[in-house]
């Protein structure tokens, strides 16, 4: 039941203007910035972004494999036994929606845009050589980069949040009040006012870049369909028919989004589908993915520690520090959405769970959708690499994979159809997460109102507009939410912290607790 209704006659005086305000401001000035002076402001983030890659990249590798090993520990632990609601709470939704909801908030729609394209960017760097086959590295390293270590970031943030608001009942769904346990009455002043400033501002940058990403491919699938010419204008439609979709959604409140998460879930697997059985690289596409999983397991570690200390290719600069650190600039948003759907579950379920759901979809798309154009290459069929480098254009390698498929148009429509109803839902999940920041108090079961979910709606949509029209900028923008990450982490290793020293005291207070949930 929507219980937004009676708060409808105060709704001024419940929102924190300055969370609503000051990121917004903050982010536009510097997108005028970028239109003004693009090789200027170019020049200054790439100085700041080598810096914190080159000389502190440690610092983000550290805490990828730190908060992984965390992760199975809270699931194997006595904390994993804590249920994120009361005793004998039941799960809100089932095991298809909870992890499909899970999904497409987690970056979905660029999972399975990179899932075509990311080994094209592998193959020709020196360190693939070095490491010895394009054909094992270039399908291993996607779903190292896609796997594990990101989802660990959304899980143990979940877990935190999740306790926060379901077990602790906390009526503000913020950054900040997840450090409470450390930072006490301090949240409420000026440290707990920077870290909400702080994550809202990485929330809007993350979401403008991610969402300007690949909504250039869907106008050139419509480009190649249709006949028209590919245009902004034709980008800016694409968002619009989007932002209506998630609108929608939206008003409808978790109803709505679970249904259309659902749906995107069905679209997708027709889409892996036709990819698998109709492309005639079967065998190919499963045996280099078995082995693909296998190289991972075999050398994770390795991987993940790999800092390449005499910069003799900056793999790991280029890819991996600059991943985790991605990662965790939208940790700000997807782990709350994930905690607030894990209602009546334990950690331990939310934990093994998400990791059983998130990998499975995301290491399924890299499978399929990758290794059939690498398929395509290996086996002369088709010149991907080519495509690339004369074009210096992902896109059109994108669809140049598609032309190589029976029915191409039909195609076509279905990865444009999907691609739409993904990024629609973790518009979905993201608006929800940045409205119930702009409460001063909003209880675990309270949704935000009606009108405060369309200007976040509307706000989110406008970002990536205004990136289209500045097309140097987006790299830019890029760059800002990266930096951004680099204050993220240290506020990722206080929630973490905070948790461990509230759920401890949880646990003392209440030793029966994890034995009754067990039994349950």
């Amino acid at each position: 039941m929507n219980k937004q209704n009676p708060h409808t006659e105060s709704l001024k005086g419940k929102i924190d203007w300055s969370t609503a305000v000051i990121p917004f401001v903050l982010i536009a000035f510097l997108c005028i910035s970028f239109m003004a002076a693009p090789d200027g402001s170019r020049q200054i983030l790439d100085k700041i972004r080598v810096l914190l890659g080159d000389t502190f990249g440690l610092y983000y590798l550290v805490i990828g494999l730190g908060v992984f090993l965390l992760s199975i520990y809270l699931a194997f632990s006595r904390y994993g036994s804590i249920r994120l609601g009361g005793p004998n709470e039941k799960p809100k939704y089932s095991d298809f929606a909870w992890s499909s909801m899970m999904f497409t908030a987690g970056l979905a729609a660029d999972i399975l845009f990179y899932s075509f394209c990311e080994w094209i960017l592998y193959a020709n760097d020196p360190h693939i050589a070095e490491m010895g086959s394009m054909q094992i590295w270039s399908s291993t390293y996607p779903i190292f980069h896609w796997g594990p270590i990101p989802w660990s970031f959304y899980l143990v943030l979940a877990v935190a949040f999740g306790f926060m608001l379901h077990v602790r009942g906390c009526h503000k769904q913020k950054y900040s009040e997840a450090c409470r346990p450390i930072l006490g009455n301090r949240v409420d002043k000026l440290p707990g006012k920077c870290i909400d400033l702080l994550a809202l501002f990485a929330l809007l940058a993350g979401t403008a870049t991610t969402f300007s990403l690949a909504t250039p491919l869907m106008a050139q699938v419509l480009s190649r369909l249709t006949g028209l010419p590919s245009s902004k204008w034709v980008t800016i439609g694409i968002l619009v028919v989007t932002c209506i979709i998630y609108t929608y959604a939206l008003v409808h409140g978790m109803k709505g989004i679970s249904r259309l998460s659902a749906a995107c879930m069905y679209l997708f697997f027709a889409l892996l589908a036709y990819v698998l059985l109709a492309g005639g690289e079967t065998r190919y596409i499963l045996e280099t993915g078995f082995s693909a999983i296998g190289n991972l397991a075999q050398n994770f570690f390795s991987l993940a520690t790999f800092t390449d200390p005499q910069r003799t290719t900056s793999f790991p600069q280029t890819w991996t520090i600059f991943y985790w650190a991605y990662w965790m600039v939208w940790c700000v948003a997807t782990p709350f959405f994930i905690g607030t759907i894990s209602k009546g579950r334990t950690i331990r379920q939310t934990v093994l769970g998400g990791y059983f759901f998130g990998l499975s979809g995301t290491f399924t798309s890299f499978i399929i959708l990758g290794n059939y154009g690498l398929g395509l290459q290996m086996h002369g069929k088709l010149d991907l690499m080519g495509v690339y480098a004369q074009t210096g254009d992902l896109y059109q390698a994108i669809i140049s994979i598609f032309e190589t498929m029976p029915l191409a148009k039909a195609g076509l429509v279905l990865l444009a159809i999907t691609m739409i109803a993904f990024y629609a839902t973790s518009f979905d999940a993201l608006t929800m997460v940045a409205s119930s920041y702009s409460y001063k108090s909003l209880g675990a079961e309270e949704e935000p109102h009606k009108q405060v979910k369309l200007f976040w709606a509307i706000l989110l949509m406008l970002l990536p507009i205004a990136l289209i029209f500045a097309e140097n900028s987006m790299a830019n923008l890029q760059t800002v939410s990266i930096i951004a990450a680099f204050p993220i982490g240290f506020i990722i290793v206080l929630i973490v912290w905070s948790f461990f020293k509230d759920a401890r005291h949880y646990l003392d207070k209440e030793p029966n607790s994890g034995t009754r949930d067990m039994e349950s």
